[in-house]
Parts: C-alpha cells; structure tokens; sequence
C-alpha cells in the first residue's frame, strides 16, 4: 500500500479531515479492500510531512467512523466489512443530498421544481418545457 496521500496547506480543511478524507475515499472506490493494513502512524506521519498527532487524530476519526480498526500491537488495518464502501458511498450520498436541499431552501425551489431538476439531471434527453418557471429558474447560459 503506498503511503503517500496528498495533503495541501492551501486547502482550508485541517490535515488530520484531509487524511480522513482521503483514506475514507481509497476505501469507498475499493483501492483499499477489507483487511487490508494502513501505513503506521509513524510512517505516514513521514511520508506526508505532518506529526505522528495528526496522523493519530485522523486513525481515531477513522476507527470512531468504522472505516478502520486498530489493533493493540499489530496496527490498523481497513474494517473487515465486505459493505463497507456500499456504506460509505450511501453516507456521502446523504450528505450531497442535505446540501443540495439547504441550496434549494435557500433559493427558495418548490418541490416539483427540484424533483424536476433531478430529473433532468438524471436524464439529460428530458424536454425543458415543462421544467421550472418564474425568478427561481435556470435561465439560458448566464452566469
């Protein structure tokens, strides 16, 4: 397993949430399978150029979100649940969807006219007829 991920400075998420992130993602896409053990502590904390602290933080944000366990003396390793990344993709899921609704509360969309939008991103070949009406509404190209 290479160690390696790809921490920035200039992204406004702390270290520890971008190592959580990004460990959480190689899980979710199947790049790290069941069982599988992480880099120690020490060695990542190395590898990304952050303190062993955040490298901790981030293993007990992990092992709390059950994408990882840790084993007394032998190490952590990815959780040893076959649907694991089917979970980790229907919570991300559930957080896009929670976004996407405080967007359209917040641009004050009706329900039919968001069920529609998903629609028509569902389905691109969906006529634009029948899509939304009044200020709430894409219009054309304008940004």
């Amino acid at each position: 397993m290479n160690p390696e991920l790809f921490l920035s400075a200039s992204d406004p998420r702390p270290m520890y949430q971008q190592i959580v992130d990004q460990v959480t993602a190689k899980v979710m896409a199947g790049d790290w399978a069941a069982g599988q053990p992480l880099p120690s502590i020490r060695e990542l904390a190395a590898a990304s150029r952050v303190s062993v602290i955040t490298v901790r933080r981030a293993y007990e944000d992990l092992e709390r979100a059950g994408v990882i366990a840790t084993r007394q003396g032998k190490g952590s390793v990815v959780a040893e649940r076959a649907d694991l990344p089917t979970v980790l993709m229907h919570e991300e899921l559930q957080r896009q969807l929670a976004a996407l609704l405080a967007i359209a509360a917040r641009l004050g969309l009706p329900r039919s006219d968001l069920h529609f939008l998903l629609d028509q991103a569902a389905d691109p070949t969906t006529p634009d007829t029948a899509g939304p009406a009044g200020p709430s509404a894409p219009q054309g190209n304008t940004p």
